[in-house]
């Protein structure tokens, strides 16, 4: 029961690590750009 406890608390430990990372590295916002797509409408 021990190293289940022990287990849990290493695998929190990492997911607190991984969002600590996160936050410092992880400025994945897109660049952004204009785009222009010309489109053709059928009117009838």
């Amino acid at each position: 029961m021990r190293y289940i406890f022990r287990l849990v608390f290493m695998l929190v430990f990492l997911a607190a690590l991984a969002v600590l990372g996160y936050t410092f590295v992880g400025d994945l916002s897109p660049q952004r750009a204009p785009v222009e797509l010309p489109i053709t409408l059928e009117v009838d």
